[in-house]
């Protein structure tokens, strides 16, 4: 297993869309392995292919943030089904270090994936869970959290972000032995 470059906003693989997985096999085993071993060292609670440079259609959510292994869950080909509700709560993402915003989520959501057996299963989640499900999900549309916010934070961050990347403060965070895998 290998830590894996975790992309930061800029890089385009963040705002395209992703390609469904076609067939659940050891390479989609490994990439699941290395994603976990990233999102743990960094720490999250979720970490979507693209977030890592694979345009694929797989996520991991995990709300312990890897302090309890068998809360991880894995998520090929992941639709949003049904959604109830309302919330609006701060979010972060690894993709966008250090920036904080109230995004707009449904409070209950129902998903519809496909697990590591390519068996094909659904899971309720409501509040984080739910927050945390359709975050993941909107990396897999192409879609980054910040365009969730209100126009003018949306404008406030990426104002900062600006500054750092022309302050060269603005790179992606490096894993161990990463490599791009398409």
């Amino acid at each position: 297993m290998a830590l894996m470059d975790i992309r930061v906003y800029g890089d385009p693989v963040l705002e395209t869309p992703t390609l469904a997985v076609k067939e659940v096999d050891e390479s989609i085993r490994t990439l699941v392995a290395d994603m976990y071993e990233t999102m743990k060292a960094a720490p999250g609670i979720g970490l979507a292919a693209p977030q890592v440079g694979v345009s694929k259609r797989l996520c991991l959510v995990d709300l312990s943030a890897g302090a309890e292994p068998d809360q991880l869950m894995i998520l090929i080909n992941p639709e949003i089904i049904a959604e109830e509700g309302y919330q609006k709560e701060e979010e972060g993402c690894l993709s966008f270090p250090g920036v904080f915003g109230h995004v707009e989520r449904p409070m209950n959501v129902t998903v519809r994936y496909t697990d590591l057996d390519g068996d094909e299963k659904e899971i309720e989640g409501d509040e984080l869970l739910a927050r945390a499900l359709c975050h993941e999900i909107d990396h897999l549309d192409g879609m980054v959290f910040i365009n969730r916010m209100s126009p003018l934070k949306r404008r406030l961050v990426l104002k900062t972000i600006r500054k750092l990347q022309r302050d060269g403060q603005w790179e992606h965070r490096p894993g161990e032995g990463s490599e791009e895998r398409a």
